[in-house]
């Protein structure tokens, strides 16, 4: 018979039955699982198809089975099927279509029997694929930060490698501090290492979430709870798990264009998505997005360039800095999944990535009067401030340069700089300042080439005695090649290039995992669920240098301990090349071992445990645990909560990258290095090695479930989390460290006005409380669904590493962390998040209204620790979106983000460096987005 398997199941509890039916079909079924443990099945024996196995089976019971357009199946009550029949016995829909959100089942959280949002112990969210699809959101980040209020995203303009990698932020945590799944299977991380991380991620190497291809997904799964005992390192936060499309026929293209109320942003979008089958019941799902997207403006001019201005310099552009989202140049996405019968008990599977972006945008102005190192330098014992000429033919040889001291005025009038940008005389000749190039100062453009790769393969195996193993292999790869433009490499004089590549970073890793599930029948009623494995995970991280005139100290170089002192700072101003000396790769591997447990103690009480334990090649061992539960008090409501620990390893890049940026301190824009904690400089600094970051976590919950359209949950959760591993505030290098260090030799210590390194820092609680309510109903014909969703999220730094520092003669005890860089960590993401979510549909229509809430958030404007405190108030925006089955394949779409351009309060601090608005605002900066689709779905 095609398509038919050969069952043998004995009658018993449905929930045993469907389960086991599955496995001998070597499927999966979604069905009611409260109810299917009150049915008893019929017995099935012999060889069926699906339909009729199901049919057989379930014939007399409550259950009974359903079947979509696309030929899925999945159980339902029949009570529910016979009042939705009489509701909607004029709709022309499949009953599936009707279903509500309570029929989606998630893997997340458990190795064992999929749970749907409701049954799981823990909090769960599932996020199909046309709710990710109904916003104006063009990358899977934003979606998700959309629909889930406890994950914060902000934007990140002129924030070094952040730009590029947007930190995500689960529960009030780092970007590092959730652990990404595709398909179950543990996602590698990103290479970028995000050096100014907006407070909260400063320092910190999460996964890259934007290169998933959100047009690939068929649901998202986010586990709000920790999950170390489970998955491993980084899950303190909790588990994003993304699954993908195994639509086995069919297809869609969709094309998407938009742009912001001021003009800017436009954006050009094109998805296709293509199933195939492979045999009988394999398939291959393949799909494919491109994207390109301009920047945007929210931007003044700075208080100095119209100084500059104001004294005569017509060169200065406006506004001279640029705040605003990056120009996405090319932004490609790839996606296949595929499985395959190898036999009537075997599956093999296998799923890969890839992605390519360019993205480049603004940095910072350099004043042509004041950037030092480029245009002036100041005597440190005067104050005295001069143009930086280079004499071409030598100090105290030939021509001399004459000295031009600067001030208010404009030097482009001043006499002896005239005479050095005439080039036709032969001082003119001689005699060289950046001014001549840039008499309006430069602000140079910086952005790189992000690529991301990965694929999984493995095979899922039944065995005997009701053992099931699945044994996969994977690979990932991270890959970012930095570019800066519109800059110079001061110290090479008229010789320097204005384009440099001034290096990349790189993220390997590789993964192996051998996986047991079995249903084990014991002492209890309901047979025990358990789940057993090995790990095994390898990662690399590589560090490569920049061309050499990135890195090079050119003639004219600023550096005493070599003998040259034109005066002028070494490397591409703004990201200086990584140097050969620091490029390099470094490795660890670590093993695993871990252990789950389901079972029910009662028809209303479940119990999960898990253990875990991880040994690293390079720090040692860890072992976690994690207790869950879930307590039926009645048909409507529900108990829950779980305890557990949790940890998260330092990375391989954090223990070994070095890096140096331009950012703001104290006294302006200076060259910060970010340093590994073995590094001599950091030595001497204080550092000690890195350890891991520990955790303890506990939540608790209601659910009430009052109807198959109705459900609310509400969750309490607290995390402690002890030796933060982050980057130090900027540390002064002091005359008497650079020259500690040049006797040690590092000559290249001389270069940097500060330096930070990696360290186990602080220790932080953080609480919060989760609300969802999810209701459908029906009214006046039309469909609606309403999702209400609520986080309230406070972080406290509850203790501070100590350093000793000379004060006064005298060694003092102070902490690194300054009382800005707390505030930043306990309050820039607001404390309060909501959103109200209606979707309604009639007919050909289809509306989906969406009401944001940001609550007050803090922001250390430029994160200089310098008085530019600013306090947010909260702001609300709402979304609409509008969709019209023009033909029965065909979908027009429009909507607005932000319709009514909601915007933050005005920087008080605009003059600065330009910022119209804080730029770490939680609800963006750049006001109302516009946009149109066409959707073309074919069978």
């Amino acid at each position: 018979m095609p398509n038919a398997f050969s069952f043998s199941i004995p009658a018993q509890n449905a929930n045993e039955a469907l389960t086991e039916l599955a496995k001998q079909a070597n499927t999966t079924l979604l069905f009611p699982f409260d109810l299917a443990k009150k049915v008893t099945t019929n017995a099935v024996s012999g060889t069926f198809t699906l339909n009729e196995a199901l049919a057989q089976l379930l014939e007399g019971t409550e259950l009974a089975v359903v079947t979509d357009e696309s030929g899925a199946l999945s159980i339902r009550s029949r009570a529910s099927l016979t009042a939705k029949n009489d509701k909607y016995e004029n709709e022309e829909q499949p009953v599936e279509e009707q279903a509500n959100g309570l029929e989606k089942i998630a893997v997340v959280g458990t190795r064992n029997a999929p749970r749907s949002a409701v049954d799981s112990p823990v909090p769960l969210d599932v996020i199909d694929a046309q709710a990710l699809s109904s916003q104006g959101n063009s990358d899977v980040l934003s979606m998700l930060s959309a629909m889930v209020p406890s994950l914060n995203v902000n934007d990140q303009p002129i924030n070094d490698a952040s730009s590029l990698v947007r930190p995500a932020n689960l529960r009030g945590m780092s970007s590092d501090h959730t652990l990404l799944l595709l398909n179950g299977k543990r996602r590698h991380r990103s290479a970028v290492i995000t050096f100014l991380g907006g407070g909260l991620s400063d320092g910190a190497q999460g996964p890259d979430i934007s290169v998933i291809p959100a047009y690939a997904l068929k649901q998202v799964e986010v586990l709000r709870d920790g999950a170390s005992a489970q998955y491993g390192s980084d899950a303190i936060a909790g588990v994003i798990n993304f699954v993908l499309n195994d639509a086995r026929e069919g297809g869609s293209a969709a094309l998407k264009v938009g742009g912001f109320s001021e003009g800017d942003g436009e954006l050009f979008q094109i998805q296709l998505n293509k199933g195939f089958a492979l045999g009988e019941h394999g398939f291959l799902n393949a799909t494919a997005e491109y994207r390109q997207q301009n920047g945007t403006s929210r931007s003044v001019q700075r208080n100095d360039a119209q100084a500059l201005i104001d004294q005569g310099n017509s060169f200065i552009a406006s506004p001279s800095q640029v705040w605003g989202a990056l120009d996405v140049n090319e932004d490609i996405k790839l996606a296949l999944n595929t499985g395959a019968d190898l036999s009537s008990t075997s599956q093999f599977y296998s799923f890969a990535t890839a992605a390519r972006r360019e993205i480049n945008g603004g940095f910072y102005f350099r004043n042509p009067q004041t950037r030092e190192g480029v245009f002036s330098r100041t005597n440190p014992n005067t104050g005295e401030r001069r143009l930086i000429v280079a004499d071409l033919d030598g100090l105290d040889n030939g021509i001399a340069c004459p000295s031009i001291t600067l001030s208010n005025d404009n030097v482009l009038d001043n006499a002896n700089y005239q005479l050095i940008a005439d080039n036709s005389t032969e001082l003119g000749a001689n005699c060289f300042a950046f001014t001549e190039w840039f008499p309006g100062g430069f602000t140079p453009r910086f952005g790189g080439t992000i690529t991301d790769a990965s694929i999984a393969i493995g095979v899922k195996q039944e065995l005997s005695d009701g053992w099931a193993m699945d044994i996969s292999a994977a690979l990932g790869y991270s890959d970012i090649e930095y570019v800066i433009s519109n800059t110079v490499n001061p110290s090479l004089g008229p010789q320097s290039p204005t384009t440099f590549s001034p290096g990349g970073v790189s993220q390997v890793e590789r993964t192996l995992n051998l996986d047991f599930t079995k249903l084990i029948q014991t002492i209890f009623d309901d047979p025990v669920s358990i789940a057993v494995g090995v790990e095994w995970r390898k990662e690399t991280y590589f560090q490569k240098a920049g061309d050499e005139a990135s890195y090079i100290a050119g003639p004219f170089a600023l550096e005493p301990p070599i003998g040259l002192s034109q005066g002028f700072s070494i490397g591409s101003n703004g990201f200086p090349g990584y140097q050969p000396q620091s490029a390099g790769h470094w490795s660890r591997s670590n093993w695993a071992m871990y252990a789950d447990l389901e079972f029910y103690v009662s028809d209303s009480w479940q119990f999960g445990v898990a253990a875990r334990v991880e040994h690293f090649s390079d720090f040692g061992s860890t072992f976690d645990g994690k207790l869950s539960t879930r307590y039926k008090i009645n048909d409507a409501f529900a108990l829950r909560g779980s305890v557990n620990s949790g940890f998260k390893a330092p990375t391989v890049g954090q223990s070994n990258v070095i890096n140096v940026t331009t950012a703001y301190g104290l006294n302006g824009l200076e060259d910060q290095a970010t340093l590994p904690p073995t590094d001599l400089i950091s030595l001497q600094l204080g550092a000690t090695p890195l350890t891991p970051e520990e955790s303890a976590n506990f939540s608790l919950g209601v659910v009430m479930q009052v109807s198959e359209n109705f459900f609310a949950t509400l969750d309490y959760f607290n995390i402690r989390l002890s030796d933060r591993i982050s980057t130090t505030s900027a540390i002064p290098l002091t005359d008497d460290d650079v020259n500690a260090l040049i006797a040690q030799g590092r000559p290249d210590a001389a270069r940097y006005n500060s330096a930070k390194y990696f360290t186990n820092d602080f220790d932080t609680k953080t609480q919060g409380v989760d609300f969802v309510v999810n209701y459908n109903f029906a009214l006046n014909d039309w469909s609606n669904a309403l999702l209400v969703a609520y986080n309230w999220t406070d972080t406290q730094v509850e203790r501070v590493t100590l350093y000793p520092v000379f004060i006064d003669g005298e060694i003092q005890y102070q902490p690194n962390l300054t009382s800005a860089r707390i505030r930043m960590l306990e309050d820039n993401l607001p404390a309060h998040r909501g959103s109200v979510t209606l979707e309604q549909s009639k007919d050909a229509w289809a509306f989906t209204w969406r009401l944001n809430y940001y609550g007050k958030f803090y922001e250390d404007h430029l994160d200089a620790s310098a008085g530019l405190d600013i306090y947010g108030s909260a702001l609300t925006t709402f979304d609409a979106q509008l969709a019209w089955k023009l033909l029965p394949d065909v979908q027009l779409t429009v909507g607005a983000q932000n319709l009514f351009d909601a915007l933050p309060d005005e920087n008080p601090y605009m003059g600065e460096v330009g910022a119209l608005y804080p730029p770490t605002s939680p609800g963006g900066i750049n006001g109302a987005f516009y946009y149109a689709g066409i959707e073309y779905t074919f069978k």
